[in-house]
């Protein structure tokens, strides 16, 4: 059917409109997130899959709204902007590529529940409200139609190399025995080229920026492997900004031997599963290893190194952020806010057995200067440390582990 112009006040109204959505409520974008990323396990345990789709979530309402600020009621053209093929390509190498038109169709139902308020607050009158809905519903349906189309075709030039690569083909078979599926440990082996019948430590390591070169993984991939002395890892790509390593026996993991395994990878972040034997603990690890990444995106943390063994206690009790954050207050009262010297201190006292000598010993701190920040740290406290130890060590914790980040918003406007 071809395209018919609408009126010039129903374009002037959807201008308006539009204008208007490009700059959505924070509350409007975390339904979004929240209705899309839900839409498949896999996708919600994965921080840096669920960040993909975000941005292209957010990159296809940029675009719609964008065109009909230039010409309103016109037809939107496909977005094959960065974004969604980025999204695309990652779905096809988790082989997830499915659950895109799942994803597109969520986007368009949320999309389409902010355009009808939107709507509604731009006019009253029965017959404009009818011919600006009838226009919009037909410019969002087609748009999706026609980036969906455009995406596929696009993505089906690759789909070969995507999914019939050496590191696509470990990726499924990693897939398959983290899943549970029923698979001999020789097939197995045989696929991957890795032995099994070893202890296995898992590593994820990935960048929060999504965008640009990320041989740095690569680089911090290949010094965490020379760190744990393991001289046949497994590597798979995860996806562009990720990924997921195996280490056989490995040698004892120091904090400080990481750190520097990802020093020369800037923007590179790790985090690490336990020492596990067989192809449960190949799969055990690895899930301890994505709690662990999961853990800090919940956290929003700056830390670029963390151990499963270090945060398994924080990532149960933060696991609703907001009875954890009510949590810490109500145990720690003014020693939240203090400085991370009296937290710190008082951190190490408990786990110390509350023995002063051995905590300065491990903080490298004089004896009376643990004491002196000891007894300020007990004064913030709301209840004595005596009957609260045990709380208080596990808020200080989370603390130290929650970040100071807050999160971003793509939603600016395009020049």
């Amino acid at each position: 059917m071809a395209w018919q112009q609408p009126s010039p006040r129903i374009r002037e109204l959807i201008r308006e409109g539009a204008r208007i959505a490009l700059n959505p409520g924070a509350e409007w974008i975390e339904q979004l997130d929240r209705a899309t990323i839900a839409a498949n396990p896999a996708v919600a345990a994965d921080p840096v899959l669920a960040k993909v789709i975000q941005k292209a979530n957010r990159a296809n309402l940029v675009h719609w709204a964008a065109a009909n600020m230039r010409d309103p009621g016109a037809p939107v053209p496909a977005n094959l902007g960065t974004e969604p093929l980025r999204m695309a390509r990652d779905l096809v190498r988790r082989g997830l590529d499915a659950l895109a038109l799942d994803i597109y169709r969520i986007g368009e139902y949320m999309a389409w529940r902010l355009w009808m308020s939107i709507a509604f607050d731009l006019t009253s009158d029965p017959d404009e409200l009818r011919e600006l809905l009838d226009v919009s519903a037909k410019s969002v349906n087609d748009f999706i139609e026609a980036t969906l189309a455009g995406i596929a075709a696009q993505v089906q030039q690759e789909h070969d190399e995507l999914t019939r690569g050496t590191h696509a083909e470990r990726l499924e078979v990693v897939g398959l025995i983290i899943d549970g599926a029923p698979m001999s440990r020789e097939r197995a082996e045989a696929r991957l080229g890795y032995a099994l019948s070893r202890h296995h430590t898992a590593a994820i390591i990935w960048s929060d920026e999504l965008d640009g070169d990320h041989s740095n993984l690569d680089r911090a991939a290949d010094a965490f492997c020379r760190t744990a002395g393991s001289a046949r890892p497994l590597t798979v790509v995860g996806g562009l900004a990720s990924r997921w390593v195996w280490v056989s026996d490995a040698e004892s993991l120091d904090v400080d031997d990481v750190h520097a395994a990802v020093a020369d990878a800037p923007g590179a972040r790790i985090a690490v599963g336990t020492t596990a034997f067989g192809l449960e603990g190949f799969r055990r690890s690895h899930l301890e290893a994505l709690t662990t990444q999961r853990t800090l995106a919940r956290l929003r943390s700056d830390q670029r190194v963390a151990f499963f063994a270090d945060v398994q206690i924080v990532s149960l009790i933060t696991q609703n952020p907001e009875a954890a954050s009510e949590f810490i207050t109500n145990t720690l009262g003014g020693l939240e806010s203090a400085g991370p010297e009296l937290q710190t201190a008082l951190l190490a006292f408990i786990n110390e057995q509350c023995n002063a000598s051995r905590a300065a010993k491990r903080l490298n701190t004089h004896r009376n200067t643990l004491l002196r920040r000891l007894e300020s740290a007990q004064r913030l406290l709301p209840r004595p440390l005596d009957h609260t130890s045990v709380n208080v060590a596990v808020a200080l914790e989370a603390l130290q582990w929650r970040g100071t980040r807050t999160p971003t918003r793509d939603n600016s406007v395009p020049a």
